[in-house]
């Protein structure tokens, strides 16, 4: 659905599905006669499907809806136009196409008036659709068809209901009334006594962003958790070289402090090198994030491009991690007694 706030008159979108009982023509009548807190209903059915134009094919998403789906979707019209009321009374065999369709489709040709296949079903390019991007999740928004409900249920898919019905209140501040509302009508409607359960779910943008919100810091949470433990593991092993190398250059430091090293040359050095060795995988790990950025940007529609910023980040977390994990073989070298150095075997 559109973002509210680009006109605040239109109100606020939200959906109701059916779950045990699907939702049907006479449930959208109901609530177009009964409900006062919404502006326009429109049903939804959707489905991957196999497309096709003379010698090039895809799979993209069909999504039906009625002529009032257009707004509540947020499908702005390019070129062309939308399918209208007389189109989804006479199950029309016409289709509005997203920008990634006509780039799987057609390439360079102007797609209005062209006969395309869905499912074997032949359909007209009445219209093509202003770019939308990728959503939150990352699925890309272009890549589908949308067509008259009433031809998806009678002429593709054999069905007698929807998917879900998208509605829009009168205002943002009666979302929660008008979900209500919706409520209380497909309840009477379908006979559901006080205590039962319903048949059906309502949701608003409110909650769905709520949900995409948690959804969001569980992950954050859970990458940030696992980062934590790479670093911790990572120090650790840079800790456990720098004390294996401490050992192993007992007398290359009791050389150096015989002829005049101080302890604190010796603690720099080791810090250094324990730094090095940190920004090294550091490094390392930047290219494989950025090598599989690149694979992703490239076969998927998620937008993976990577900033300065975490890189800058990346490094400085891995001087960090060198550095306090060093501190421990460093001052263990730099305390070394000469004499007992030079005298290891």
């Amino acid at each position: 659905p559109g973002n509210p706030e680009e006109d605040q008159n239109l109100g606020a979108q939200f959906a109701f599905s059916g779950q045990q009982a699907k939702l049907k023509t006479d449930d959208l009548q109901a609530i177009e006669r009964g409900a006062t807190l919404i502006t326009s209903a429109a049903p939804v059915v959707f489905s991957s499907s196999i497309i096709s134009y003379s010698n090039n094919s895809g799979q993209s998403t069909v999504y039906a809806s009625s002529e009032n789906g257009r707004e509540l979707y947020n499908m702005n019209v390019e070129k062309g136009k939308f399918y209208s009321k007389s189109d989804v009374s006479n199950a029309s065999n016409v289709a509005v196409i997203g920008q990634t369709v006509i780039d799987k489709l057609f390439g360079k040709i102007d797609p209005i008036g062209k006969i395309i296949k869905i499912d074997g079903k032949n359909f007209k390019v009445i219209g093509t659709l202003e770019a939308r991007g990728t959503d939150t999740f990352g699925n890309d928004q272009d890549d589908f068809i949308s067509i008259p409900v009433t031809t998806a249920q009678n002429k593709l898919y054999g069905l007698d209901s929807y998917n879900m019905i998208l509605a829009q209140s009168t205002s943002e501040e009666v979302i929660d009334e008008a979900s209500e509302e919706i409520e209380s009508i497909l309840r009477r409607h379908r006979g559901i006594k006080f205590g039962e359960n319903e048949d059906f779910s309502v949701r608003n943008q409110t909650q769905i962003l709520e949900v995409i919100s948690t959804i969001t810091n569980i992950f954050t949470v859970v990458i940030a958790g696992i980062a934590s433990i790479s670093l911790l593991v990572g120090g650790i092993g840079i800790m456990n070289i720098m004390l294996v190398s401490v050992t192993e250059r007992t007398r290359e430091i009791g050389i150096r402090k015989a002829i005049g090293a101080k302890n604190r040359d010796i603690l720099v050095q080791f810090l250094v090198e324990s730094i090095v060795l940190s920004i090294t995988g550091g490094i390392i790990g930047i290219l494989f994030a950025v090598l599989i950025s690149v694979l992703l940007s490239n076969y998927t529609v998620l937008d993976t491009s990577i900033t300065t910023l975490p890189i800058i980040i990346a490094l400085s977390f891995s001087t960090v991690v060198g550095l306090f994990f060093g501190i421990y073989p460093a001052m263990r070298a730099a305390r070394l007694n000469p004499i007992d150095a030079l005298r290891y075997e």
